[in-house]
């Protein structure tokens, strides 16, 4: 039950599959390559998830920030992210990476070696430790890993951002006043009897259209100053709403007409059509 030692039999298992492929003649069994290669994904990830354990049981207050990732995709945001890491870094260091440009390749390379050097000295100090005391984490085994877990994130970032376009600091704070439009939205129309808790508890599929049509109502009219303030320019809101910057000054224009009570008969109504 001690993570030290599923590290160890998880590391074990590792070596042993990349013997396996290392005596295997890849041209003459194509078909048990594919199968090693398959074992070997399946063997880093579970030893990766063990990994991790072990640095917030370790190393919690010491973490690398990874602030970051809201910069990514969210494609990108999967479980398994971490092994496709490693399988980059080693790709980068053996030249088969074809998907990065040569200029980011020559970039990546000393931080990917560097990465996978600091990988093989903390499985061999985690080997070590677990032979010998299971139980503790001394001094030069928490550095070990606060390096490794440094040199991953500072590699997860400029791999990523080699490949993609990570978000601006502006796009993130755009999608975040979204959050809070439609947080303010929903608590307005639970106020006002629109919606119920019931309804949000239970995941009713209605509110997929209800709380965007009242989110854009909410945007124009009760908090204009928000993402949907049309006193910016196109090019300075969200992608979200930006294509459809004219519409949306027509239907300001349209719901100001409106009085209170037709207001609140609209956004009724907003609540169950379909």
């Amino acid at each position: 039950s001690r993570l030290l030692s599923q590290f160890f039999f998880a590391d074990e298992r590792v070596t042993r599959v990349v013997a396996e492929i290392n005596g295997l003649d890849a041209e003459l069994d194509p078909q048990q390559y594919l199968v090693l290669l398959n074992q070997l994904h399946l063997s880093q990830a579970h030893l990766l998830a063990i990994l991790e354990r072990i640095m917030e049981e370790c190393i919690p207050t010491q973490r690398h920030s990874r602030d970051y990732l809201v910069k990514f995709p969210e494609e990108l945001l999967v479980d398994n992210l971490g092994n496709h890491m490693l399988f980059a870094a080693e790709c980068l260091l053996a030249g088969t990476f074809p998907e990065v440009e040569e200029a980011d390749r020559a970039q990546l390379r000393p931080q990917a070696r560097n990465l996978l050097c600091s990988l093989e000295l903390v499985r061999t100090v985690l080997r070590e430790q677990s032979l010998s005391q299971p139980n503790s984490y001394p001094e030069p085994v928490r550095a070990v890993l606060v390096q490794f877990d440094r040199l991953f994130a500072e590699f997860e970032l400029s791999y990523v951002s080699s490949l993609v376009a990570v978000k601006s600091p502006e796009e993130i704070y755009r999608q975040q006043e979204i959050i809070v439009l439609f947080c303010e939205t929903v608590e307005r129309a639970l106020r006002l009897g629109y919606l119920t808790q019931e309804m949000i508890d239970g995941y009713e599929p209605l509110l997929m259209f209800t709380i965007p049509r009242l989110a854009i109502i909410s945007g124009l009219l009760i908090y204009p100053e928000g993402p949907l303030s049309l006193e910016r320019s196109p090019e300075e809101m969200s992608r979200v709403f930006s294509p459809f910057y004219n519409l949306l000054k027509k239907i300001r224009e349209l719901l100001r007409v409106l009085s209170v009570e037709e207001l609140c008969l609209l956004e009724r109504s907003l609540c169950t059509a379909e």
